[in-house]
């Protein structure tokens, strides 16, 4: 049988990291992919393994059709078997301008990383896991989407990364209802303020937010915070759910008067 596998796109750091800690300690064997040289992260594979975990690192950039294929294709020649697809990779506009001054090449860059890969890289996992399904009619392969508050938080600074985030809200949707004829769930994770090398230049402005009473729960969110609702999901915890939303937020979504 083997133990099951996980992989988690953006996991040399960050919340990807946090999640991949997390289903490591509770049995998963973990693919890795990022973007980074291996050596730039090999502590934070170090820190998987020590967890329990066979890790298996991919360095591939899921913008690109060519690197989505590699990656499926090392996984499957690897474990030949896939449970669990985190999609988490993304990244922050360079710059943050006013959407009146913000250009074509940024939206372009973080739709294609943040929307655009993970939607095709979804489609390519599907298609295994519906394989796997068929032969294996006892595996539960489930797919977690990473968003954010900013899927329907409005930030005039960074437009193009809300407009990718609530397309990953959409495209949660859209997979949760496309795969649930053959028992693949599908589920949305947004995260608030976590505490990220992302969020490490606004540092200052967000303990300010969250000291004025931004969020009920009045702290920054870490990893392992989004580790823990992953592994949660992963754990078989809601198997009568599917296209369902799970804010780890600190309380942020909540209306408050």
């Amino acid at each position: 049988m083997g133990k099951e596998v996980a992989l988690i796109t953006g996991a040399g750091r960050g919340i990807g990291l946090g999640i991949a800690e997390s289903l490591a300690e509770n049995g998963f064997d973990i693919v890795v992919d990022d973007i980074w040289e291996q050596k730039d992260i090999q502590e934070a594979l170090n820190a998987i393994q020590d967890k329990g975990a066979d890790v298996h690192y991919i360095r591939a950039d899921i913008s690109q059709s060519t690197d989505r294929q590699r990656i499926i294709d090392e996984t499957r020649d690897k474990y030949g078997r896939l449970d669990l697809l985190i999609n988490n990779a993304g990244v922050a506009p360079e710059q943050r301008l006013d959407m009146l001054e913000a250009t074509e090449e940024s939206f372009d860059r973080l739709i294609r990383i943040n929307l655009k890969g993970p939607y095709f890289l979804t489609q390519l996992a599907a298609k295994w896991m519906i394989e796997q399904k068929r032969v294996h009619k006892d595996r539960q392969p489930k797919i977690v989407n990473i968003s954010s508050i900013s899927a329907y938080t409005s930030s005039p600074s960074r437009g193009e990364y809300c407009i990718s985030k609530a397309g990953i809200s959409m495209m949660t949707k859209l997979y949760a209802d496309r795969l649930a004829e053959y028992g693949i769930a599908v589920f949305e994770i947004r995260p608030g303020v976590i505490k990220t090398d992302m969020t490490k230049t606004v540092k200052e402005k967000y303990d300010r937010l969250i000291g004025d009473g931004l969020t009920p729960i009045k702290r920054w969110g870490y990893p392992e915070d989004i580790g823990k609702a992953v592994s949660a999901i992963a754990s078989g915890t809601f198997p009568f759910s599917t296209g369902e939303i799970i804010n780890v937020d600190g309380g942020f979504h909540l209306r408050r008067l």
